[in-house]
């Protein structure tokens, strides 16, 4: 008895939407992942499915989003550090040895507050620094110059506040 049609044994990083519902027609497009540089924008698609590339004018599209989400994560970075600036001046400089009048738990107040502040803003750094990588490795050359030139509007628009063009964190 032939079970092929049953397609048991099929190719778990095919990212096709046959079969789906998805795609126009019979075939459907495919996202096309290349682990190699290209140029080429032919079913191209940016970290998600829905995010297909389908004529030049949705990759112009695409790439000033790529644009103004690089640009974002700059913007994130300077209101992150004004946070951070804010709670450091508000924070006490010295909370002193506790006394017969002093709680015996740490002080909740400011100082543990911008604690969580801070690290949620590490966090949406981070994740939002790990988004525009997958974007980069697309291994696309039009994508990366889409995240570069984010990287260097940004830059332009709000680097001032970070007095210096050295970047801490690496990932973009």
């Amino acid at each position: 008895m032939d079970h092929n049609h049953h397609n048991h044994h099929a190719n778990p990083f095919d990212m096709s939407h046959d079969g789906m519902g998805g795609g126009s027609g019979g075939g459907g497009y495919r996202c096309q992942m290349s682990m190699l540089f290209t140029w080429n924008t032919q079913d191209l698609c940016l970290v998600f499915r829905w995010w297909h590339v389908t004529s030049t004018f949705s990759l112009i599209l695409s790439l000033l989003a790529v644009v103004a989400l690089g640009a974002g994560y700059e913007y994130l970075r300077v209101i992150s550090r004004r946070y951070e600036a804010r709670v450091d001046a508000d924070a006490p400089v010295d909370i002193g040895a506790p006394t017969e009048e002093s709680s015996l738990l740490a002080p909740v107040g400011k100082r543990n507050h911008g604690r969580i502040g801070k690290g949620l803003f590490y966090g949406a750094q981070v994740f939002y620094s790990f988004f525009i990588m997958l974007l980069f490795m697309t291994y696309n050359g039009w994508v990366m110059i889409a995240v570069a030139a984010g990287a260097a509007v940004g830059y332009v628009l709000w680097g001032e506040e970070a007095g210096s063009s050295v970047k801490s964190v690496a990932c973009h």
